[in-house]
């Protein structure tokens, strides 16, 4: 039996949410409760 993590949709979500935490990672420490939260938050939701 498959499990979520097998189906391709997950496994494209969750690396486009890696990506965008990496690239985040190169935010001004300004933003860190700001906009980089609210971006990583919403890239992780679309895995869930």
């Amino acid at each position: 039996m498959s499990t979520f993590r097998d189906l391709k949709v997950y496994q494209k979500a969750f690396k486009l949410a890696m990506d965008i935490f990496h690239l985040t990672k190169s935010f001004p420490d300004e933003e860190k409760y700001g906009l980089t939260s609210q971006i990583r938050k919403s890239s992780r939701s679309v895995c869930l």
